[in-house]
C-alpha cells in the first residue's frame, strides 16, 4: 500500500501534480478540494475519489481515512493560514508557489513548523528544470570561483482578454498582487543554484501605460520590478517580480571571478553557456566557451510534466522527503525567506528604493520585530482588509 496519502487543496493549479501523483505507487490521492470542484475534475482517474467545496469538510474526511499530507496549490496569497490548519490537524504540508502574503504568516508559518514537528516543503519548481540544474551542478563544482553575482529574470505577459480569464473577480489576487510578490521562479533558482539566503533587498517598479488602460479589473498595472539583493554568501543578486516587460525570454546567470554559467536570453535550445576569462580558463581549453546541452537521468519521465520537468521532480522531492527522510532545499526557512523578501522588496518600490533588512526567521528576536506586521495589497473577497498600494501611485 502507499505509504503517501495525499489530499489536493486547490485543482485548477493542482490539477498539473495531481496527475503525476495518479502515476507514483507511493502516493495514494486520498481526497481533492476546491470551492469549484464541480467544473473542475475532467480525469476519469478521479471519478472514485472523494471531492469537497469546504477546506474542513475535507481534512476531516481525510483524516478518517488516513491521509498524512496535504497539497495546496489554492490562491497565491492564502496558503499560510490552511498550512497552519493542516500542521495542527496532524498533516505535513507542501505548498506551492509562495510560502506567505504578510510577515506576521512568516512567523506565524515558521512557529506552526517548530511546534507542531510537521513536514514542510515550498513546491517551487523553476529551480528543477534542465538547465537549471545544470547550472546548479557547475556552480556547486567550484568551477566558477567567488560567486559575485547572480540574475534570475522571469517574463509572464499576456493579451487583454487572457488577463481577464486569469481574473475572475474584481477582488481575485492577480488583480492586487504587486510586481516583486511573484518571485519564487525567479529568486528560488538563484538560491538554489547557488545555496544561498537574501539578507537585505531594494527594489525599483516601473509604471505601465499599457497595463494602466485595463485598471478597472486589474489594480496592479505596473510593468515590471526589480529587486536587488545582497545574498548570505555576500553576492549581489537581481531579481524580477513576474514581469511584463516586452522581453521573450527569461534569464538564469551566476558569475565568479574565475566563470561564467548562463541559462535562457539568446542561448539556443534549452543550453547553458560557460564562459571564462582568457586568463582563468582550464589549460589545454582552445575557446573560451562551451555550451551544454543538459539531459537528466529521468528525462523521459520528466519531459511530459509542466514546467521543463520541474512538476515531476517537486513530485519525486516530496517523495524522497517523506518517504526516505531527504531534507529538501526549499524548508519553511528558506520558503519565508523567499516571502518575507517579496513583501519588503514591494516597500521598498513605494519608498523609492528603500534597503530593507530580510529578518531571519530562524532568529527569534528578529521574528517579534515582525510578529504582528500584518501589512498586505490584497483585499478580501469583499473588498475590504487591503492596507498597501498594489501599483506606484501614478496620476494621469
Amino acid at each position: 500500500m502507499a505509504s503517501i496519502k495525499m489530499g489536493v487543496f486547490g485543482v485548477w493549479r493542482g490539477n498539473s501534480y495531481i496527475g503525476l501523483m495518479l502515476d507514483e505507487p507511493e502516493i495514494d490521492l486520498v481526497a481533492i478540494c476546491d470551492k469549484n470542484i464541480d467544473s473542475m475534475c475532467d480525469d476519469k482517474r478521479l471519478e472514485s475519489i472523494p471531492k469537497f467545496k469546504d477546506f474542513d469538510e475535507f481534512l476531516t474526511h481525510g483524516k478518517e481515512n488516513g491521509m498524512n499530507a496535504v497539497f495546496l496549490a489554492n490562491y497565491f496569497h492564502q496558503h499560510a493560514p490552511f498550512a497552519i490548519k493542516a500542521m495542527n490537524e496532524g498533516l505535513d504540508v507542501f505548498s506551492e508557489c509562495t510560502a506567505a502574503s504578510t510577515l506576521k504568516e512568516c512567523v506565524e508559518l515558521v512557529e506552526a513548523v517548530e511546534k507542531t514537528g510537521r513536514r514542510y516543503m515550498l513546491c517551487e519548481n523553476y529551480p528543477f528544470q534542465n538547465a537549471t540544474l545544470k547550472l546548479e551542478e557547475i556552480t556547486q563544482s567550484g568551477a566558477l570561483g567567488s560567486l559575485l553575482y547572480a540574475e534570475g529574470e522571469y517574463n509572464h505577459s499576456d493579451s487583454t482578454e487572457g488577463l481577464k480569464r486569469l481574473t475572475p473577480g474584481k477582488y481575485h489576487w492577480r488583480a492586487w498582487m504587486p510586481r516583486t510578490y511573484y518571485l519564487t521562479h525567479s529568486l528560488g533558482p538563484v538560491m538554489y543554484i547557488t545555496k544561498t539566503e537574501v539578507r537585505y533587498v531594494c527594489a525599483r517598479a516601473a509604471h505601465s501605460d499599457l497595463l494602466y488602460e485595463i485598471k478597472d479589473f486589474r489594480r496592479n498595472y505596473d510593468g515590471s520590478a526589480h529587486l536587488l539583493c545582497e545574498m548570505s554568501n555576500g553576492m549581489t543578486a537581481r531579481i524580477t517580480g513576474c514581469t511584463a516587460m516586452a522581453s521573450d525570454y527569461g534569464r538564469y546567470r551566476v558569475c565568479g571571478d574565475i566563470s561564467g554559467v548562463e541559462s535562457g536570453g539568446y542561448i539556443p535550445g534549452g543550453k547553458v553557456r560557460q564562459f571564462w576569462f582568457e586568463h582563468t580558463k582550464p589549460e589545454g581549453r582552445k575557446k573560451n566557451t562551451a555550451l551544454y546541452k543538459p539531459v537528466s537521468k529521468d528525462d523521459k519521465k520528466a519531459k511530459n510534466a509542466g514546467h521543463g520537468g520541474g512538476d515531476y521532480r517537486v513530485v519525486q522531492n516530496i517523495i524522497d522527503y517523506l518517504i526516505c527522510g531527504k531534507e529538501p532545499f526549499f524548508d519553511v526557512y528558506r520558503a519565508v525567506n523567499m516571502s518575507a523578501t517579496a513583501i519588503l522588496g514591494w516597500r521598498s518600490c513605494l519608498n523609492h528604493g528603500e534597503n530593507f533588512k530580510v529578518p531571519d526567521f530562524r532568529n527569534k528576536e528578529e521574528r517579534e520585530a515582525v510578529r504582528d506586521d500584518s501589512l498586505t495589497p490584497f483585499p478580501d473577497e469583499n473588498g475590504n482588509g487591503a492596507t498597501l498600494l498594489a501599483a506606484l501611485p501614478f496620476e494621469e
